[in-house]
């Protein structure tokens, strides 16, 4: 059986893509990862603040004659995660894709054009397969126009395109007005891939201490429904590559998302409740279920119930939409 899979023109033994988490902050973690059996890993991310924070750290070293940037990038005590910034991350990726034989894909997250092209550089020349652009905004003041948060995110991934000649993903949020359109301007402006979605990690109150409080959970897979729903609309209207994100605990998931069309399944939560080894789970309960029912194939499987190009997707989603509803109603009828 062949479980291999192509994503941003790379070759992969299986589709299981392990996506950034604190799994892969250390070489050894990520090279738990490829033990584990995921066929590629995307770093953990390297964030818009600590670009900035390492802009200022270098300009301090530089003000006091102590060694350059690039000379910094050799010396890496075991510092807390907190403390590790640009250099460290260029440092970590460089050491990480010589230690595996997959492809280590290198992940930036942010929402302006900041340093992005100069970093997205050095990743390529750290030895990044290919790099994913975590498109993460949550605009807080209500004045701000849809329509320019969109152009600002078209703008970052042209500019990094711009940049680098590795393949370029963008993760994006289900919160656009329209996710197909802006799935269609991202594809236009040069994505080579499509990854949905990432999680808006949503802030709670802490009544006991009357404050706003950070708020972190692991995904479950009933949240995979909406990127599954979105990878099924989008399938037949692009021809970039698209992985799904979100609510992969099981075999069961990545079929689903293999079945709406995903190109590969990424996931974090599973593998952080279970270990890295919890990927062979995933590939073998994969394997299973195509030798079940004949499949020998990833691309006999893919995009099975894609909607069908031409197709009127509105239509296609109000109907799911009210019969789903149907459902509900003579479920909670009952026989009384």
């Amino acid at each position: 059986m062949d479980l291999s899979a192509r994503y941003l023109g790379l070759s992969l033994a299986n589709p299981v893509v392990a996506s950034a988490s604190p799994l892969s902050h250390t070489v050894e973690g990520v090279r738990r990862l490829a033990r584990g059996g995921v066929g590629a890993v995307v770093l953990h991310s390297l964030f818009e603040e600590e670009l900035d924070e390492e802009t200022e750290r270098q300009a301090r070293l530089v003000e006091a004659g102590t060694e350059s940037f690039a000379e910094s990038l050799t010396y890496f005590p075991d510092v807390p995660d907190a403390d590790r910034g640009a250099a460290y991350y260029l440092s970590l990726l460089e050491r990480a894709a010589v230690a595996v034989e997959i492809p280590v894909i290198a992940s930036l997250n942010g929402a302006t054009p900041g340093g992005w092209t100069s970093y997205a550089r050095q990743m390529q020349e750290a030895g990044a397969a290919a790099l994913e652009l975590n498109l993460y905004a949550s605009p807080a003041a209500p004045g701000t126009p849809g329509r320019e948060i969109e152009a600002r995110h078209v703008d970052i991934l042209e500019r990094v395109k711009a940049a680098v000649s590795v393949p370029v993903a963008v993760k994006l949020s289900p919160y656009y007005t329209s996710v197909g359109e802006m799935a269609l301007r991202l594809s236009d402006a040069g994505a080579d891939g499509l990854v949905l979605f990432n999680r808006f990690l949503h802030p709670d109150v802490d009544p006991g201490g009357v404050a706003a409080v950070p708020s972190l959970g692991l995904s479950h897979p009933h949240e995979g429904r909406l990127p599954r729903a979105w990878i099924a609309l989008l399938r037949r209207h692009l021809a970039i590559d698209l992985a799904g994100s979100t609510g992969v605990e099981g075999p069961e998931d990545v079929v689903r998302y293999l079945l709406a069309g995903a190109d590969v399944v990424m996931t974090t939560s599973a593998l952080l409740r279970h270990g890295p080894e919890h990927a062979h789970v995933l590939v073998e309960g994969l394997a299973k279920w195509m030798a079940g029912r004949g499949f020998e194939r990833l691309g006999e499987l893919r995009g099975l119930v894609a909607i069908p190009d031409g197709d009127d997707a509105a239509a296609h989603e109000r109907g799911a939409y009210v019969s789903a509803l149907r459902e509900a109603n003579a479920s909670l009828q009952g026989p009384w």
